[in-house]
C-alpha cells in the first residue's frame, strides 16, 4: 500500500524509511467476512484458535466486515454497522513498550483523520482522544482492547474500528448525533480505495510508535517539536479539543463528573484540563463532549464546532 503522508511537513529528526519498515506488518494480512457478529470477539476466537493448533497469529492482521450484528463501542454501547461503512479490527502484537502503547489510540484516530481529510474532507477533526467528527456530529469511533491467548500467554493489542462511509441512514436515537462521508460529500464514495487509504496511515502512524519508541530508547528524544512525541503534534494539528469547554465523565452517558475547559495534552496523551474554581486536572481516561460555544462572536468564527 501506498502511504499518501505529506512528507514536506515531516520533522526533520523522524526518519521516512525507517518509519515504513516499522509499521511494514499492519495489514500485512487481511480477513475479508461478509458478515461477523463483532470483529473484536471474532479475532479472540482466530487467536485463540492459533494458539491450540500451535501456530502463531500474524501480527497487523485486518479483520474486515460487511456489515456487524453485534459491534460494541466503550461500556458495551451498540454501534449500528450496518452495509456500507468501514468495520473492522486490528490485531497488533504487545511488544510495544508500556510508554509506547499508551499513544495507540493517538495512532488509529490520527490515521482515520489523515484518510479522511486525503479525499477532501478538510472539516474532520478529532475530539479527545480519538472520536471523529465532522461538524461536531460523530463520523467514526475506535476502541482498543487487550488479549492474552490463553494457552501461551501472548498478549495482544485489539484496535476496533467503525467509519461511517457510505451507510446514510441511522437509528433514531442516533439522528443528529452520527453522519457518513456520504453525507457529508452528497455521493456514494469507493469503499474499497477509502479502505486502502485508511490502512495506509494505520500502518504509517503504528510505524510512527516505533520509530519514536526506537529514538528514546536510544536516547535520542523524540523526533516532535522540542522533543515531544510526533504524534502528539499531529494529533494537536488535527484536533479541535484544546480551548473548548467541556464535560468530563469515564462515562458519560450515564456519569458525567464535572465541567472543565480543555488546556492542552501533557506528554503522555493524558487530556489538561482548568475547573471553573481554577483548578487543575489531568486525565488519562474518560471521554469529553463539548459543550456549547459562549457568546455569539466565538460562534461566528467558528460555525463547524457545535
Amino acid at each position: 500500500m501506498q502511504r499518501l503522508v505529506d512528507t514536506a511537513n515531516l520533522p526533520p529528526r523522524l526518519d521516512r524509511q525507517a518509519v515504513v519498515r516499522y509499521g511494514a506488518c499492519i495489514a500485512s494480512v487481511i480477513d475479508h467476512y461478509p458478515v461477523l457478529p463483532r470483529a473484536m470477539d471474532h479475532a479472540r476466537k482466530e487467536i485463540a484458535a492459533a494458539g491450540a493448533s500451535g501456530r502463531a497469529y500474524a501480527s497487523g492482521t485486518v479483520l474486515l466486515a460487511e456489515t456487524l450484528g453485534e459491534s460494541k463501542g466503550r461500556f458495551q454501547r451498540l454501534w449500528h454497522a450496518p452495509p456500507g461503512g468501514l468495520w473492522g479490527c486490528l490485531v497488533h502484537a504487545n511488544i510495544l513498550l508500556p510508554e509506547s502503547r499508551r499513544f495507540i489510540p493517538f495512532a488509529v484516530g490520527v490515521a482515520c483523520c489523515e484518510a479522511v481529510r486525503l479525499i477532501g474532507g478538510q472539516r474532520a477533526e478529532l475530539r479527545w482522544v480519538n472520536d471523529l467528527l465532522w461538524d461536531g456530529v460523530k463520523l467514526a469511533g475506535f476502541l482498543v482492547e487487550g488479549y492474552t491467548e490463553p494457552g501461551h500467554g501472548e498478549e495482544f493489542d485489539l484496535v476496533g474500528f467503525g467509519i461511517n462511509v457510505n451507510n446514510s441512514r441511522f437509528p433514531e436515537e442516533l439522528v443528529g448525533q452520527a453522519t457518513s462521508l456520504a453525507e457529508q460529500f452528497g455521493r456514494e464514495l469507493p469503499l474499497g480505495s477509502f479502505t486502502e487509504i485508511f490502512l495506509a496511515q494505520l500502518a504509517w502512524n503504528f510505524g510512527i510508535l516505533y520509530h519514536e519508541e526506537a529514538r528514546h530508547l536510544c536516547g535520542d528524544g523524540f523526533s516532535g517539536a522540542d522533543g515531544r512525541h510526533h504524534l502528539l503534534d499531529r494529533w494537536r494539528s488535527l484536533s479541535g479539543s484544546i480551548g473548548r469547554r467541556v464535560v468530563f465523565g469515564f462515562d458519560l452517558f450515564t456519569a458525567p463528573q464535572y465541567r472543565a475547559e480543555v488546556l492542552g495534552l501533557d506528554e503522555q496523551g493524558g487530556l489538561q484540563l482548568q475547573l471553573a474554581d481554577g483548578s487543575l486536572k489531568t486525565e488519562y481516561s474518560g471521554e469529553i463532549r463539548y459543550l456549547p460555544e459562549p457568546g455569539p462572536s466565538r460562534c461566528a468564527a467558528s460555525p463547524a464546532r457545535k
